[in-house]
């Protein structure tokens, strides 16, 4: 009986350590012997007990590996003190497993050199720009070296950079004194705007004024224009009047009568205006006067 259960309790032991059920994303290094053997994917497997054992256990997930901070040099002797953080995956186990005594250890190290490496060649300004730059160099020096342990490294992520208090103080009172002087340039640029747009506003409404009193002369000369032609159209018409008047039956009496009165108007009013009194020499002039108008009349109609 108690051989029975000495020989189950072998069984179990034997039948525990002979199965091996590997998680998923996960990889199993098997050595026979002390000897590496093969690299067990996710799923069951079976080991020979006391001869293959199970030496080294990786995960094949993306790994976030903090890096310590440390303070760098740049290239215009600053210091600056950087912290990151680098991404990594085991893509070969057995590399993984025997070609670094601890790949971890050698990864951050390599990080920290390569950041120091890639940050003397900067300038402090420039380390803020190029995050990007300083990223890609540090990934680019860790996956050459990492093949050989069997690991992809992702990608790095500087978390901060952080220059002495002095440099912070210098570097907060440029950026105020731009801002002020981007204010003092809006200014005055403001006023100009301003002096343009007055200068601009001036000078529309000098020459609207102008274009108004241009068009007011034009209106005016036109209404005088329009008033002569009105007043010859009107004038012609009379004379054609009169002329149509003096053909008819005692026209020429009514023109002799009419001159007749004209004249003596005109000498009436000379007498108003003067304190002598003038009268023709002799009063047969008056009469001449009437009959060489009545000729002129007549030689008009004939022509006519």
């Amino acid at each position: 009986m108690e051989i029975a259960l000495v020989l189950a309790v072998v069984a179990i032991v034997f039948v525990v350590r002979a199965i091996k059920i590997v998680p998923q994303q996960h990889a199993f290094v098997v050595e026979r012997l002390g000897k590496y053997d093969r690299t067990m994917a996710p799923g069951p497997h079976v080991l020979i007990p006391f001869i293959e054992r199970v030496a080294y256990q990786h995960s094949l997930k993306e790994i976030p590996l903090d890096v310590p901070s440390q303070i760098c040099i740049t290239k215009d002797n600053t210091q600056l003190t950087v912290d990151g953080i680098l991404y990594f995956q085991i893509t070969d186990p057995m590399r993984a497993s025997y070609g670094s005594s601890n790949y971890i250890v050698a990864i951050s190290q390599l990080a920290q050199t390569t950041l120091r490496s890639v940050i003397g060649r900067m300038e402090l300004d420039k380390t803020f720009e190029e995050r990007d730059l300083i990223n890609s160099s540090v990934v680019q020096a860790l996956d050459e070296a990492a093949l050989n342990w069997g690991v992809k490294v992702l990608r790095y992520e500087i978390k901060d950079l952080t220059p002495p208090p002095a440099i912070l103080h210098s570097m907060q009172a440029q950026i105020t004194a731009e801002r002020e002087k981007r204010a003092l340039i809006a200014a005055s640029e403001g006023r100009r705007q301003e002096q343009i747009n007055i200068a601009t506003g001036e000078r529309e409404a000098a020459i609207a004024k102008s274009e108004g009193q241009k068009q007011a002369e034009i209106n005016k000369a036109q209404g005088e224009a329009a008033a002569i032609t009105a007043v010859a159209d009107a004038t012609s018409d009379a004379i054609r009047k009169i002329a149509s008047a003096i053909q008819q039956p005692g026209g020429d009496q009514a023109v002799q009568l009419k001159v007749a009165e004209k004249a003596v108007e005109a000498f009436a009013q000379l007498a108003q205006k003067n304190n002598t009194m003038i009268v023709p020499g002799n009063v047969s002039e008056v009469a001449g006067l009437i009959g060489s108008a009545m000729s002129l009349l007549k030689a008009g109609n004939r022509a006519a």
